[in-house]
């Protein structure tokens, strides 16, 4: 019962805001995204762990080089899988991808692609298309099995999850201390969300003891109702802006995902 209790969650469009909203950190310079701006991208991967258990491997990729429409783009790639040996019990394999115009970090279009199954966790298998009008102020929700398209009202500088993530990786500069306003849709709400940021040392499995700027925040979870929660995020306090590691505190427990490798490809 006590296992069934800590995995039931959904927790993949958990995780998908959690990476998305990650990277507002202290940035000294841009000369780590000048250099990223001149390869192909860049690979970071994590494991999510509960009770020191791992649970979940996930990755989120930053790729350039695209263009629509005479607009140059990033695309920002994330999947979420769970660990083979949960076999029956606990089946995940969610994939989410955003397009953003280069030049302001707007979202153009997010697709959700959620796939699980299992004992553990509620079965879902759906393809969701968010679509950002911006010279319209508005946003269309298609999602499969559903004829009609959803609208809602799209207000100034909102983001879905992984566009919020390639503007402030990319983009966004922030110093311990200072308070994150941010608006973030997920194809669920609108959420306004206020993280709070300090300084602090912490320990990376890859880097070993490292300064970093931890933002957290206190948001609602509409997997349980909405039920409030609190995201933290770890990053070196350094201009590579490193998402060390990332938590969740759910009203049904905690998932840590740490950093296990950030690569070019």
């Amino acid at each position: 019962m006590g296992v069934r209790m800590k995995l039931k969650w959904g927790v993949v469009p958990l995780a998908g805001i959690l990476v998305g909203i990650g990277s507002l950190v202290y940035c000294e310079s841009q000369e780590e995204i000048s250099e990223l701006k001149s390869k192909s991208g860049r690979v970071f991967s994590f494991t999510g762990t509960r009770l020191g258990i791992p649970v979940l491997k996930a990755s989120i990729k930053i790729e350039n080089g695209f263009s629509e429409q005479g607009k140059r783009l990033y695309w920002i790639r994330a999947v979420v899988n769970s660990m083979g040996y949960f076999g029956y019990f606990f089946r995940m394999n969610n994939r989410f991808i955003s397009t953003v115009e280069a030049e302001t970090f707007l979202p153009i279009r997010y697709v959700k692609e959620i796939d699980q199954e299992g004992l553990l966790v509620k079965n879902k298998n759906y393809l969701q298309t968010i679509t950002f009008d911006h010279s319209g102020k508005k946003i269309f929700v298609e999602k499969s099995g559903k004829k009609e398209k959803e609208e809602f009202p799209l207000s100034f500088e909102t983001y879905d999850p992984l566009s919020m993530f390639a503007r402030h990786y990319l983009k966004g500069e922030i110093q311990p201390g200072r308070d994150i306003h941010m608006s973030i849709f997920d194809g669920v709400k609108l959420r306004q969300m206020v993280f709070h940021s300090k300084k602090e040392e912490v320990e990376s499995k890859i880097y070993g003891k490292v300064e970093a700027i931890c933002i957290e925040s206190t948001t609602s979870f509409s997997t349980f109702e909405e039920q409030e929660g609190t995201i933290r995020i770890w990053y070196s306090a350094d201009r590579k802006k490193i998402p060390l590691s990332m938590e969740l505190g759910l009203p049904m427990g905690d998932i840590h995902f740490e950093l296990d490798e950030m690569k070019d490809g």
